[in-house]
């Protein structure tokens, strides 16, 4: 009965997501560097932010496999190089944690990422995000509004890679209620560097 019924449940959370026309269930995100600020301290004698430094940043939401083969997103200007697939806006802020920007493998940064899809239809998640690239790392849904709202799950982010101006390009899938126990637990993810 409870697996029916919690199976019920996700089915109906996945339709009311599907329902949602303008809200794909995974798309790519590339970091615009241009909006890409951190604190002026702490850093590492390189520059790059060290643990505990703040930062914001603002990037293009594109259909899924847009980025694919870790393609630029943005131009030297911050512009969409795609703007006729320019599904939304990402926003992105938090902290630098472990070696920071120098963070080689494991978790590097813990954040909030909003995910703005246009008249009111956003996803937030938080959580932790990881510097290597390939590796699918489960984010909790936190909120979400306009057609989304109340939809609960996680989005799996994975890390395409860095454009020649040093902004993330990432992949992200919408996972509901029970379907994300396919991604793997955090504790499973590779120790930092």
């Amino acid at each position: 009965m409870f697996k029916t019924t919690s199976l019920a449940a996700a089915l109906i959370a996945t339709n009311a997501l599907a329902a949602a026309a303008d809200t794909p269930m995974a798309f790519d995100v590339a970091e615009d560097h241009t909006r890409f600020v951190f604190a002026p301290a702490p850093v590492h004698d390189n520059g790059m932010p060290a643990h505990g430094n703040p930062f914001v940043t603002q990037g293009y939401i594109y259909p899924a496999g847009t980025l694919a083969g870790n393609v630029a997103g943005a131009r030297e200007d911050g512009s969409p190089v795609f703007p006729d697939k320019v599904l939304g806006t990402w926003t992105c802020d938090g902290w630098f944690v472990g070696e920071g920007g120098n963070t080689e493998r494991g978790v590097w940064l813990v954040s909030r990422q909003i995910f703005d899809f246009g008249d009111g239809n956003t996803i937030v998640t938080q959580g932790t995000e990881l510097a290597d690239v390939g590796v699918e790392n489960p984010r909790p849904i936190t909120g979400a509004s306009g057609d989304l709202a109340g939809q609960d799950g996680v989005v799996g982010q994975t890390l395409l890679g860095f454009s020649e101006f040093f902004a993330v390009n990432a992949t992200f899938r919408i996972v509901v209620n029970e379907d994300h126990a396919s991604l793997h637990i955090l504790g499973d993810a590779p120790s930092p560097k």
